[in-house]
Protein backbone atom coordinates (compact mmCIF):
# COMPACT_ATOMS: atom_id res chain seq x y z
CA UNK A 1 0.00 0.00 0.00
CA UNK A 2 1.42 3.82 -0.82
CA UNK A 3 2.18 5.94 2.13
CA UNK A 4 2.59 9.67 2.20
CA UNK A 5 3.72 10.89 5.54
CA UNK A 6 3.58 14.52 6.28
CA UNK A 7 6.15 15.78 8.91
CA UNK A 8 7.16 19.14 10.28
CA UNK A 9 3.94 20.79 10.86
CA UNK A 10 3.28 22.78 14.29
CA UNK A 11 2.69 26.40 15.86
CA UNK A 12 5.06 28.73 14.52
CA UNK A 13 5.01 32.24 15.40
CA UNK A 14 4.82 35.12 12.19
CA UNK A 15 7.52 35.68 10.50
CA UNK A 16 8.78 32.08 11.47
CA UNK A 17 10.09 28.83 9.80
CA UNK A 18 8.78 25.23 9.30
CA UNK A 19 10.63 23.00 7.04
CA UNK A 20 7.86 20.33 6.09
CA UNK A 21 8.62 16.51 5.26
CA UNK A 22 6.70 14.11 2.76
CA UNK A 23 8.40 10.50 3.07
CA UNK A 24 7.16 8.37 0.40
CA UNK A 25 6.78 4.46 0.34
CA UNK A 26 5.74 1.82 -1.70
CA UNK A 27 6.09 3.88 -5.51
CA UNK A 28 8.95 4.52 -8.11
CA UNK A 29 9.61 7.88 -6.07
CA UNK A 30 11.97 8.94 -9.00
CA UNK A 31 9.15 9.49 -12.04
CA UNK A 32 6.78 11.30 -9.69
CA UNK A 33 5.49 14.41 -9.62
CA UNK A 34 5.33 15.68 -5.66
CA UNK A 35 3.39 18.46 -4.43
CA UNK A 36 2.07 20.47 -1.53
CA UNK A 37 -1.22 21.20 -1.40
CA UNK A 38 -3.24 23.36 1.99
CA UNK A 39 -6.37 23.78 2.99
CA UNK A 40 -7.58 26.40 5.32
CA UNK A 41 -10.98 26.01 7.66
CA UNK A 42 -14.08 27.02 5.31
CA UNK A 43 -11.69 27.33 1.77
CA UNK A 44 -10.67 24.71 -0.83
CA UNK A 45 -7.55 22.89 -1.31
CA UNK A 46 -5.09 24.95 -3.32
CA UNK A 47 -1.82 23.96 -4.50
CA UNK A 48 1.13 25.53 -2.58
CA UNK A 49 4.19 23.82 -4.72
CA UNK A 50 5.17 21.33 -7.18
CA UNK A 51 8.51 19.77 -8.32
CA UNK A 52 8.76 17.61 -11.32
CA UNK A 53 10.96 14.80 -11.19
CA UNK A 54 13.26 16.60 -13.29
CA UNK A 55 13.31 18.83 -10.64
CA UNK A 56 11.39 21.46 -12.10
CA UNK A 57 9.35 24.12 -9.55
CA UNK A 58 6.35 25.59 -9.73
CA UNK A 59 5.07 27.94 -6.44
CA UNK A 60 1.74 29.53 -6.06
CA UNK A 61 2.01 33.53 -6.42
CA UNK A 62 1.08 33.85 -2.27
CA UNK A 63 4.13 31.87 -1.74
CA UNK A 64 6.83 32.92 -4.18
CA UNK A 65 10.11 33.90 -2.58
CA UNK A 66 9.15 32.36 0.38
CA UNK A 67 8.52 29.11 0.41
CA UNK A 68 10.94 26.42 -1.36
CA UNK A 69 10.25 22.94 -2.53
CA UNK A 70 12.63 20.04 -3.10
CA UNK A 71 13.24 16.53 -3.00
CA UNK A 72 15.89 13.79 -2.22
CA UNK A 73 15.07 10.81 -4.68
CA UNK A 74 17.99 8.81 -2.32
CA UNK A 75 15.57 9.14 0.32
CA UNK A 76 12.14 8.90 -1.15
CA UNK A 77 11.23 12.26 0.54
CA UNK A 78 9.87 15.52 -0.73
CA UNK A 79 10.08 18.97 1.36
CA UNK A 80 8.69 22.45 1.80
CA UNK A 81 11.06 24.87 3.51
CA UNK A 82 8.48 27.93 4.48
CA UNK A 83 9.86 31.14 5.65
CA UNK A 84 8.72 34.33 6.59
CA UNK A 85 5.43 33.00 7.72
CA UNK A 86 2.15 35.04 7.81
CA UNK A 87 -1.56 33.72 9.54
CA UNK A 88 -2.94 33.28 6.44
CA UNK A 89 -0.21 30.31 5.72
CA UNK A 90 -2.40 28.67 8.81
CA UNK A 91 -3.74 25.77 7.12
CA UNK A 92 -3.43 22.12 7.02
CA UNK A 93 -0.62 20.95 4.63
CA UNK A 94 -0.80 18.03 2.31
CA UNK A 95 1.93 16.23 0.15
CA UNK A 96 0.87 14.92 -3.36
CA UNK A 97 2.48 12.22 -5.75
CA UNK A 98 1.47 11.95 -8.98
CA UNK A 99 2.54 10.13 -12.24
CA UNK A 100 -0.03 9.92 -15.12
CA UNK A 101 -3.35 8.84 -13.70
CA UNK A 102 -1.56 7.33 -10.42
CA UNK A 103 -2.30 10.28 -7.74
CA UNK A 104 -1.84 9.94 -4.02
CA UNK A 105 -2.34 11.87 -1.01
CA UNK A 106 -0.94 12.24 2.44
CA UNK A 107 -2.50 12.16 5.57
CA UNK A 108 -1.75 15.70 6.18
CA UNK A 109 0.39 18.14 8.74
CA UNK A 110 -1.36 21.16 10.72
CA UNK A 111 0.53 24.58 10.10
CA UNK A 112 -0.35 27.06 12.32
CA UNK A 113 1.15 30.29 12.11
CA UNK A 114 0.03 32.71 15.18
CA UNK A 115 1.76 34.85 17.91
Amino acid sequence: QVQLVESGGGLVQPGGSLRLSCAASRIPFTVYAMGWYRQAPGKQRELVATITSGGSTNYADSVKGRFTISRDNAKNTAYLQANSLKPEDTAVYYCNAAHWSNIYWGQGTQVTVSS
